[in-house]
């Protein structure tokens, strides 16, 4: 995903210098976004993700924002650009926010603050119907696909005698899979489910891979790439009072059912979607997150 593509931060988004909105209640102006009352969301065009419909962010990570700025007394102000653009929008603070699948790593999160993840990305694979693929031993020596620059490369590139075919976008994954010239393709999750509706001539099926086993991950490290990851909205470092209040919201639409609604109205499974693998408490306990600090979840 573009979440998780390996481009560097070099582009940014400009400054929109909307005025504030009147009537900013007090509380909502001491969240310190950098218009008073006002959200500035960088965003690329990535459905069912995000996407810009006149002034509105829709999608999954759209919907989630909207429901959270609602709640703040936030307007949303969307700044399309690319991902590279996301993330430096996020860091020189030209931007309150940016959202769209964006994965957490330990070096982004040196550079910004994470909210609570909104959800947890399943590793996803499009396969042809009929076929059926469970774990990374399955994989081996089939054609595999993914997006030029995506993390999927290097896990695909460690898988045995297998080969990669990188493409410049999804629908070269998706044509050469309906083809038969690739026997998987790895893209999010929502993606492909997409795909399946959208063009049900490529008669492809959406399977969630069983994660591959610590032991797996410590002999080639480039499987990691083929376990969940997990999702937060970005925010520059000093945006402390905005995150926890956004983490707030997320928090409680695990609680209230919002989530489960979301993820449904997207085609993801809730069971997927909105329960952590045991390694994301681990990956932030200590780091940007308390030692005893527990994931978001729906009920177990």
């Amino acid at each position: 995903m573009s979440a998780i593509l390996l481009i560097p931060a070099v582009a940014g988004c400009g400054s929109d210098g909307d005025d504030e909105p009147k009537n900013v209640s007090a509380k909502t102006a001491a969240l310190g976004t950098i218009t008073p009352g006002v959200i500035k969301v960088a965003v690329q065009p990535y459905a069912p993700y995000t996407s810009v419909q006149g002034d509105r962010i829709v999608g999954l990570d759209g919907d989630i924002l909207a429901y959270a700025a609602k709640k703040l007394g936030l307007e949303v102000k969307p700044q399309v650009t690319d991902f590279a653009g996301m993330l430096a929008g996020v860091q020189s603070r030209r931007v309150d926010i940016t959202i769209g699948g964006v994965a957490w790593s330990a070096d982004r999160q040196k550079q910004g603050l994470f909210t609570d993840p909104p959800y947890y990305s399943p590793p996803a694979m499009a396969v042809r119907s009929g076929k059926t693929y469970k774990t990374v031993d399955d994989l081996k020596g089939l054609q595999l696909g993914t997006v030029e620059g995506y993390v999927w490369v290097k896990s695909i590139q460690a898988v045995p005698d297998a080969k990669l075919h990188a493409y410049p976008d999804a629908n070269g994954v998706f044509d050469d899979l309906g083809a038969g010239r690739v026997d998987v393709g790895f893209l999010d999750p929502l993606i492909i489910i997409a795909a399946q509706k959208e063009r049900p001539d490529l008669k492809i099926d959406t399977q969630y891979m069983t994660p591959p086993t610590a032991a797996q991950v410590k002999a080639k490290p480039a499987y990691e790439y083929f376990q969940p990851y997990q999702t937060g909205f970005y925010l520059p470092e000093k945006a402390t009072k905005l995150e926890k209040a956004i983490s707030a919201q997320i928090d409680a639409m695990y609680e209230n059912g919002e989530l489960e609604k979301l993820v449904k109205k997207y085609g993801g499974d809730p069971e997927q979607f909105l329960k952590p693998s045991a390694d994301v408490a681990t990956a932030r306990r200590g780091v940007d997150r308390p030692q005893d600090w527990t994931p978001p979840s729906i009920a177990q």
